[in-house]
This record gives structure tokens, sequence and C-alpha cells, in this order.
């Protein structure tokens, strides 16, 4: 399991700030077996500050980084496919640019991996924290087995995006990352478990912290964000993904939430749907 190569892949773009990217790329360097390889999109044109930090990690690990730059900012699933394809490892660890991993979390998705040849993909819980990572406010829990994942699947995303550790095979043969914005991760992992049966399995631990705040729950709210909720979801049922029952139950009660006040949507997050 020691000598099992993986890749890290993270995108970040402008909005980001620094000494997040930082904490995060050192979260991944800091992983009880570090990765071999760190993918790293910088999904169109950086802030000084930030680009401060990609060259200085760049320095510091001479031939660790692969640094992809797009042009222009092309959204996260374009960016996350153009990871995907030239990664040289067939293990590949997702990590956003804003949060933080738990030191053992690769060691024991490895060890997940080594355990059941027929694994393809493995995440875990994440916990949801608000300034600093022990201010923790919510634990998202996902279901722990393949079949528990597939029912789950079909209202919503088994798979927490930012803790997964996928094999590069299952990911293109599933047809890699879609443009689809806010649901590119549901719209590949629905394709990787519900299409393409990919055997998937959740580590029942906090092993990612993901940052959180008031913006959060405002970012998820509004007549818009309900709109593509219910254009998503739909499109899900036309695949076959979920049934017209699931669609009503996943697609209109989360549109439905979208349009709640910000603080009873805050609850509805933080109580009910974690």
């Amino acid at each position: 399991m020691k000598n099992t190569p993986y890749t890290v892949l993270m995108s970040v773009y402008i909005k980001e700030k620094a000494e997040y990217l930082k904490l995060s790329i050192q979260s991944m360097l800091d992983q009880t077996i570090p990765p071999d390889e760190f993918i790293l999109v910088k999904d169109g044109p950086l802030t000084t500050e930030l680009e401060a930090v990609v060259e200085y990690y760049d320095q510091k690990c001479p031939g660790l980084f692969t640094i992809i730059s797009n042009e222009t900012n092309l959204g996260l699933g374009p960016a996350l496919a153009k990871g995907v394809v030239v990664s040289k490892n067939e293990l590949i660890a997702r990590m956003d640019s804003d949060d933080v991993s738990e030191k053992t979390r690769c060691e024991k998705q490895l060890a997940a991996f080594e355990k059941d040849s027929k694994l393809e993909m493995v995440g875990s819980f994440e916990a949801e924290f608000i300034g600093e990572k022990d201010n923790i406010v919510s634990v998202h829990r996902v279901p722990e087995t393949h079949d528990e994942i597939t029912k789950f699947m079909r209202r919503r995303c088994a798979i927490l995006h930012p803790t997964v550790m996928y094999k590069k095979s299952a990911v293109i043969r599933s047809g890699n990352y879609h443009s689809v914005p806010l649901y590119e991760d549901y719209d590949l992992f629905a394709r990787m478990v519900l299409e393409y049966n990919v055997h998937s399995y959740n580590i029942q631990e906090n092993l990612y912290y993901i940052r959180t705040s008031e913006d959060f729950f405002k970012r998820r709210g509004g007549l818009k964000y309900a709109r593509t909720v219910l254009n998503f979801k739909w499109n899900q049922h036309k695949k076959g993904y979920m049934s017209l029952t699931d669609f009503c139950i996943s697609g209109l009660g989360q549109a439905f939430v979208c349009v709640l006040p910000n603080t009873l949507r805050k609850a509805v997050y933080l109580k009910l749907l974690r």
C-alpha cells in the first residue's frame, strides 16, 4: 500500500483566497502517504497572491506539480476533465482549493482499494466548518456500501466530490467531467454509478474538512438556483437515473428549499440534509 502512487487533482480560480489555497495544498503534502503527482489547474488568470502560492510550492517540490493554465475560466467540470486526462496515475484524489484533508485521508482510501479489488471510487464523510477547522458546525454523512450508494444516488448525490479518490479509467470510461454548472460532481457520479456500475464505497469517517459560511447557504437560494435544480434533475429523470417520484421528492423538494428565507434554508441544510 505504501508504494501505491496516486495523483492529487485540484482546480483554482481567481476568487479563491491565497491563505486558503496554501492550507489546502499543504494538507495534501502532509498526508501519511504523500502523492507522487499534484495536478493544479489554474482556471483562468489568478491574482498575484494566488500565483505566488502556486510558484512557491512548484519550487519547493521539484517535479511534483503539473500546472495546467487555462487562458479563460472554463468552469470546474472542464478544468478537472483536463486534469484527469493528463494524470500519470490510475488513482486520483480530488481536493478543493479552500478546504483541508485529514492527514490519514489518502492512506485510508488506498487501504480500501487494496482491500477490495472491485472498488473504483472511494469517498468519506466531510465536516463543515466556519473560520477555523476545529469550529465544526455540521457533519455531512453519506451511505457506505455500493448498493446503498446506488439507491441514494437516485435522489441526492451519494458521493461527496472533494472527498473522493477514484480510478482514472473509471472516470474516462464514464465520459469524464462535463460542463454542468453547480452539478459537475452529481452529473459525473450519477453516470459512473447508475449507468456504468462503477463500484463505490464511502468510508464512514470525517476525512475531509469543508469550509463554509453564511454565503454558502445564500448561494443555494433564489429562483435562479431553483430553476437550475429543476432543470438538472429533470434531465436526470429523462436519462432514467431517477423516477418521476424521485424527481418530485428530490427536485421539487430542493427547489422549495431554494426559495425559503436564508435562515430557514440554513436550518434545513444543517439539521435535515446532513
